[in-house]
């Protein structure tokens, strides 16, 4: 069966565009709750996965939808195979804070595949998007991972998780790649992460707690973009897992991968 990518993506873009709009509207008026230890939650994630959710109804209204506030009522009761996973406001914390760093992350997955994925940030009015098998775009324009294949020379970034303690793996990987690599910034935002990776802005990445919705859009466009991901342990990465390490190429990769092992093993 022929997948119709091109209307799948068009969608998607436009349901992520959506939802930041909804975004860009609470400023300066939400109210935030907290959903966990240092987790926060606001009006405008709710009021952006809604967005989001209109937009794909629109479209596609036998698919399902999960995302980080919940399901939304068009997935109740359906049996499609194909299901949209969204983060409608990622770097929520960067949002309250007025740091205009934050994007609305939407990808379609059909039985375990990523077809298609998109994120936008509204402040900087960057669109990133990825088509299985048809490479990535930033507004439009093709993108390709960085080509540095040192880890020496490489700008990482981390994504440390609500209520990090001490001792957490997550931070003795940090100490040890901080000197390893020749930067390493904490930007607040795993979609973006994983963007500006493709993008080859950021040459490696890595976080021990994530969920789906954070990084399925993401990882698509890394992997169109030509870069590579492997969980912590060296094998294959799939999006439901939690843990992994990203890189621009897979000699980066490895490198980064022994960092990892000689710290935590």
């Amino acid at each position: 069966m022929r997948e119709p990518l091109e209307k799948y993506l068009l969608v998607c873009e436009q349901a992520v565009r959506a939802g930041g709009a909804a975004v860009q509207r609470w400023i300066g008026k939400i109210e935030v709750s907290k959903k966990g230890p240092a987790d926060l939650v606001t009006q405008a994630d709710f009021a952006s996965q809604e967005a989001v959710a209109r937009t794909i109804r629109s479209s596609f209204p036998e698919h399902r939808l999960v995302g980080e506030e919940g399901s939304s009522p068009m997935a109740e009761g359906a049996n499609s195979p194909y299901r949209w996973i969204t983060d409608p406001l990622d770097g929520t914390t960067n949002y309250v804070h007025g740091i205009p760093h934050y994007a609305v992350s939407l990808a379609l997955e059909r039985e375990g595949e990523l077809l298609v994925g998109a994120v936008w940030n509204p402040v900087l009015e960057e669109c990133f998007t990825a088509a299985q098998g048809r490479g990535a775009w930033l507004n439009g324009e093709p993108i390709h991972t960085s080509r540095i294949t040192d880890l020496s020379e490489a700008l990482g970034v981390v994504g440390f998780p609500p209520g990090m303690k001490r001792g957490a793996p997550d931070l003795q990987v940090f100490l040890e790649a901080v000197i390893e690599c020749q930067s390493v910034h904490r930007s607040g935002s795993a979609a973006l992460n994983l963007c500006y990776l493709a993008a080859g802005r950021y040459d490696v990445f890595w976080t021990f707690s994530t969920h789906l919705w954070d990084v399925a859009a993401g990882v698509l466009l890394l992997r169109e973009a030509g870069g590579a991901i492997c969980r912590p342990d060296g094998g294959e990465y799939a999006i439901e897992n939690d843990q992994f390490l990203s890189a621009a190429n897979p000699a980066l990769l490895s490198q980064l991968l022994a960092v990892v092992r000689r710290t935590l093993l």
